[in-house]
């Protein structure tokens, strides 16, 4: 079971620092050119460049803390507000009537709630 969830963790850390650094560095313009960048239409570049930030932050948080061992309830803290967030990235491209990132978006949701189950309970960090 810890193996499994160190493996969904990475990819999905991997997702998250793709997903933050495509936002924070591609140009608002550019993104919304691409396949499914479309959403960046109805928000502010200060938001997309924030989203990133925060995605950037969460790759980082669903990783380092049990690398380093200082606070490793981050980990499946980080793993919630993951699951909130592809909640709002779902209830966007619905919106939008785009199902495909719909689904990419519940992949990613069901893969940072089998962290947050898993870290919470029975593969958690504390002794």
């Amino acid at each position: 079971m810890n193996l499994a969830l160190w493996i969904v963790t990475g990819l999905l850390a991997v997702v998250m620092l793709v997903g933050g650094t495509t936002k924070l560095f591609v140009p608002k313009e550019k993104l919304a050119s691409t396949a499914h960048g479309g959403w960046t239409d109805d928000f502010s570049v200060g938001f997309v460049k924030s989203l990133g930030a925060l995605e950037l932050l969460a790759a980082i948080g669903i990783i380092v803390p049990a690398v380093v061992g200082i606070a490793p309830i981050m980990v499946p803290v980080t793993a919630v507000c993951w699951v909130l967030l592809m909640i709002g990235a779902m209830i966007t491209h619905l919106r939008r009537h785009e199902k495909t990132p719909v689904v990419a978006n519940l992949i990613y949701l069901a893969m940072a709630a089998f962290i947050a189950w898993g870290r919470f309970g029975p593969e958690s960090f504390t002794v």
